[in-house]
């Protein structure tokens, strides 16, 4: 038998179901344990608690599979975790009108390290730790029951495979890959980019944020900053925004946001697209008391690590305090983070020291988070990852 043997009283997170085990926590190993091999988990005094995969890389060194001593880590295991995952999903299909959604949010769904988007008959995968690696025919069988028609691609292009000690890899493991393809979301149609577009190609995890976004755009100029392919600015535009500039450093992605909107059949002329780095523009529509009713703020995640926390607030600090001095008296900011590390009660009080800083009054009116096909299970609260704002100034 192999297993790990946790120092004592370290089994407090195991009792609580949370799936990992830090190198730390661990007293001892048995038996010749290899990187994804699935291992027993056992309190100090014997006492076993759980089945995970062992990551000799990592300083997650296991993440567990199961809590049932019984359960093996089998084709079953991985088609039984998709079935519950989907009838779980299953009302947020019906609420959104989508064909495009996040089966598998690791962790959150059960199946650490491993990441299953739907894109209509389109599968993505990424498996992001040492025992998704070991488990990847496992995880097609199953996704092959579920979807046996479906085409399905690994993006498993992130750096955090690199913790795990595994090199990047894409491949296409089942069916011939289009270049893209075209999804609907609450009535819109999407092109992603499935070759190049950022994630599995596209952020799912935004979808009830854009339409709560169209919301308030309707007669309203609108700046959408890291635009990607310009979800928001569209909803925007179909919900009545009389100017929208969508601002990206990615060409590719602000071609295929001029495609969104042709797709659609939306009028083209009241959209603008600028292949420009968003903290230099905002400055400069600031020296030229350039104003607008709405500003959307999507960047990429700041903080890497806790290490570099107090440089990515500075950041989220500096670009929240240029666009609510950018916005016109009631004016809306709508001001994201997809960091995981940044805490929620910190990134309010970024934007509120920003407001400070930009001489503007700020009110909070609602809080968002990522879709709801996102979850944050109770045993992992680390799942929960993105933060939203809507602010009235």
């Amino acid at each position: 038998m192999t297993s790990i043997t946790l120092k004592i009283e370290r089994e407090k997170s195991m009792l609580r179901r949370h799936p990992w085990i830090f190198e730390g926590a661990i007293e001892k190993t048995e038996g010749v344990i290899r990187s994804g091999d699935t291992v027993d988990i056992l309190a100090s005094d014997g006492t076993w608690l759980a089945k995970a995969a062992y990551s000799p890389e990592s300083q997650i060194r296991a993440r567990v599979w199961s809590f049932t001593k019984s359960e093996v880590i089998d084709n079953a295991f991985f088609k039984r975790k998709l079935e519950q995952a989907l009838a779980r999903k299953q009302e947020i299909l019906n609420k959104h009108k989508t064909n495009a959604f996040r089966l598998i949010a690791a962790e959150a769904d059960g199946l650490p390290g491993i990441t299953i988007d739907v894109y209509v008959n389109i599968i993505v995968v990424q498996l992001l730790s040492a025992g998704a690696e070991k488990h990847r025919s496992k995880i097609l069988w199953a996704v092959l029951q579920l979807y046996p028609d479906a085409i399905v691609h690994e993006r498993s292009d992130v750096d955090v495979r690199k913790k795990e000690g595994l090199a990047p890899l894409v491949q296409t493991l089942h069916g011939e890959l289009p270049d893209s393809v075209i999804i609907e979301e609450n009535g819109l149609k999407i092109c992603v980019d499935l070759i190049n577009g950022h994630k599995t190609g596209f952020y799912l995890d935004q979808r009830e944020n854009r339409r709560i976004a169209a919301s308030y755009c309707a007669g309203k100029t609108v700046l959408n900053c890291f635009s990607f392919t310009g979800t928001f600015g569209l909803y925007a535009l179909a919900a009545g925004a009389t100017q929208i500039i969508n601002v990206d450093a990615s060409q590719s992605a602000l071609t295929l946001s001029v495609k969104n909107v042709h797709i659609n059949g939306l009028d083209e002329n009241k959209v603008t697209h600028l292949k420009r780095d968003v903290f230099e523009l905002l400055r400069e529509y600031k020296e030229a008391g350039t104003t607008f009713d709405v500003i959307v703020l999507d960047p990429p995640k700041f903080v890497s690590s806790k290490h570099n926390l107090n440089k990515a607030s500075r950041g989220y600090k500096d670009i929240n305090r240029l666009a609510l001095s950018l916005l016109n008296e009631n004016g809306t900011l709508l001001t994201f983070s997809c960091s995981g590390l940044m805490p929620q009660d910190l990134f309010q009080k970024i934007v509120a020291d920003a407001a400070l800083d930009a001489q503007r009054d700020v009110f909070f009116v609602q809080r968002l988070a990522q879709s709801e096909d996102h979850p944050v299970s109770g045993n992992f609260p680390e799942g929960y990852y993105l933060k939203g704002l809507v602010c009235k100034v």
